[in-house]
């Protein structure tokens, strides 16, 4: 399980931006998570507590935003999900397409009090 230490470097990342901007408490870390992405929410909520643990963020919440996997179709231009449409156009049934979104592993927001 790589999340785990994944979640350590997301811990230590917010830990610089909040020594950086003089920010004394963190109430949120919002994490965004491509469908596509190699990590695993359930698995980033679960090893969150034990990256906290001992840490000034241990009454810190974990919020995560899933980013749907879309895609544009080739022939088309529609945009849709790959994984409903399994990676085939609803509209014009090309399995021609370019990713839009669906990889992300980002810390969107840092909700400081």
């Amino acid at each position: 399980m790589h999340e785990l230490g994944v979640v350590f470097e997301v811990v230590k990342t917010v830990k610089k931006a909040v020594e950086s901007n003089g920010v004394t408490r963190v109430d949120t870390i919002v994490l965004q998570i491509g469908e596509l992405s190699s990590m695993i929410p359930k698995y980033i909520e679960a090893c969150f507590p034990a990256a906290v643990d001992g840490t000034p963020f241990e009454d810190t919440k974990l919020k995560i935003e899933i980013i749907p996997a879309n895609a544009i179709c080739n022939g088309c231009n529609s945009v849709f999900n790959i994984i409903k449409q399994h990676a085939e156009c609803p509209e014009c049934e090309s399995k021609e397409w370019g990713l839009l979104t669906g990889k992300e592993f980002a810390i969107k927001e840092i909700i400081a009090c």
